[in-house]
């Protein structure tokens, strides 16, 4: 067997060194994954269109560059994918998660781009994403469901759920995900991914007009990779301070790959299967626990943390909601001064649940956002509580397994887990806390169900201890490996 047989099987780092060797060529790549994308991306809607002729161009351009004896970075060669939401590449396009009318001509690089072109990584097209990212689960009216490799028909999570499924499949070693409610760590949860999001102020966001668009919740820019390093390094290159951001931090951390062989003795974990309000499929929970206790293994000490929290976890998902949707709201009367009513003229295009939202936001008084922000203080003092005695929180990523895809288009968690009634867009996710308080978070492959389907457990670290997370989760890698993990979707008949 060659060498470049199976590139697929290479995280971006190995991929990268590759390159920089000269072992592989950046052409060779670029053809392999091209050529992998064309044929397994039908059976899972991972990717909305590729640039691979751009790609193929870049690649030859990055070739003789080595050639003359430059090093263009870890990720040399590297073939990535963008999320097809906000604007992420200068000169491509986005739709705002799969709505027709609002497809645009990208006028930015996002974060992520500009991070992975510097370090080498080659652009080679977009993903599915839902409607304004305004779930948990990966579906919409243009462009339809996107799978969970591990098991086409069920979802891949969302709303980054086609960067997920790219990266399990093996279609490319690393994509984009942005995440204001969980939308990086659900799917990679569901797609047995490493899913990491940092501190608020970490990675600069910057928004125009609204230059506090992003802050309510807290959104961030990142990645979905297989491997901690390859984010950790992804870290390095996207991690500092921009001044057009009002909540940008000086960059501190000269080298995020540092911690991922800091030892974790002595650390004290605590483990919560629901921070006392959600309702979780008991075969999680199970397999999470059993995960959290390996930590054991590394010395860490790992014992229960109890919350006691005064709303449900339907109430909190709600209030997650209507937080999106101030933003949301918004843009659509924005629109509508422009002249285009998406409500009016292209409801079609728009799932019935985020027009419901939107309304209900737009038409709330200045109390609704004065209870949002009581909500949200009382998510941030219940975790800066625990963080007086523990180091690092675990929990679920989700609360139950992938759903199944529907055939309209629409799917959405479960309006029941067990006997609890839950809100179907993003009350099945543990998530959404660390966007409304700006912790860093992640979630690792905890396992697999007994139908093979994939579990991801939560890390949680103290705000702006981003290593912490790092630490953790490498150290949950070296005794858990999930590295052969991904043998059931590669090896996943087209």
């Amino acid at each position: 067997m060659r060498f470049s047989d199976h590139l697929e099987t290479l995280s971006a780092a190995e991929l990268g060194c590759a390159v920089r060797k000269k072992e592989l060529s950046p052409v060779e790549v670029t053809n392999y994954f091209s050529e992998r994308i064309e044929v397994r991306n039908p059976s899972l809607n991972a990717f909305v269109y590729t640039r691979t002729e751009e790609a193929r161009l870049a690649a030859r351009k990055l070739e003789t560059a080595i050639a003359r004896g430059a090093d263009p970075g870890p990720f040399a060669g590297v073939p990535f994918a963008l999320k097809d939401f906000l604007p992420s590449k200068r000169g491509w396009t986005s739709s705002h998660g799969g709505v027709a009318s609002l497809i645009r001509e990208d006028p930015a690089d996002s974060e992520f781009c500009r991070a992975m072109e510097e370090a080498g990584g080659i652009a080679i097209g977009k993903t599915n994403a839902p409607a304004f990212a305004f779930r948990g689960t990966c579906d919409n009216r243009l462009y339809g469901p996107t799978s969970t490799p591990f098991a086409p028909g069920y979802n891949s999570g969302g709303s980054s759920g086609g960067s997920a499924a790219a990266v399990a499949d093996g279609l490319v070693p690393i994509a984009q995900g942005t995440d204001g409610g969980g939308s990086i760590r659900i799917p990679a949860a569901w797609c047995g991914l490493f899913g990491f999001k940092a501190s608020v102020g970490t990675i600069p966001s910057v928004c125009r007009p609204d230059a506090w668009a992003a802050t309510h919740p807290y959104c961030f820019d990142g990645g979905l990779t297989r491997a901690v390093e390859d984010s950790a390094i992804l870290l390095n290159y996207m991690a500092r301070h921009d001044p057009r951001d009002p909540l940008s931090l000086p960059r501190t951390e000269k080298d995020y790959t540092r911690h991922l062989t800091r030892p974790v003795r002595g650390w004290k974990i605590g483990y919560t299967p629901d921070f006392g309000v959600f309702p979780v499929d008991p075969e999680v929970e199970r397999i999470v626990r059993q995960a959290a206790e390996s930590l054991k293994e590394a010395g860490a000490e790992v014992s229960p943390v109890s919350f006691s929290l005064k709303h449900t976890a339907k109430e909190l998902a709600q209030c997650w909601c209507r937080a999106i949707c101030v933003d949301t709201a918004i843009e659509l009367n924005l629109w509508k001064e422009q002249g285009l009513d998406l409500v009016r003229d292209h409801r079609e295009e728009l799932p019935e649940e985020f027009i419901r939202w939107n309304e209900r936001t737009a038409g709330g008084t200045i109390l609704d956002y004065y209870a949002f922000n009581l909500i949200r203080t009382e998510l941030f003092d219940a975790l800066q509580t625990a963080f007086e005695t523990y180091d690092l929180i675990l929990s679920p990523t989700t609360s139950v397994l992938p759903v199944r895809n529907r055939t309209d288009r629409n799917t959405a968690g479960p309006v029941k887990i067990g006997e609890t009634e839950s809100e179907p867009l993003i009350g099945f996710c543990q998530t959404f806390f660390a966007n409304f308080t700006g912790h860093p978070a992640a979630s690792v492959p905890a396992g697999l169900s007994e139908n093979g389907l994939p579990v991801g457990m939560q890390l949680i670290g103290k705000r702006f201890c981003d290593g912490d997370v790092l630490a953790a989760a490498a150290a949950f890698e070296r005794v858990r490996p999930w590295k052969s993990l991904y043998e059931i979707p590669f090896s996943r008949p087209v």
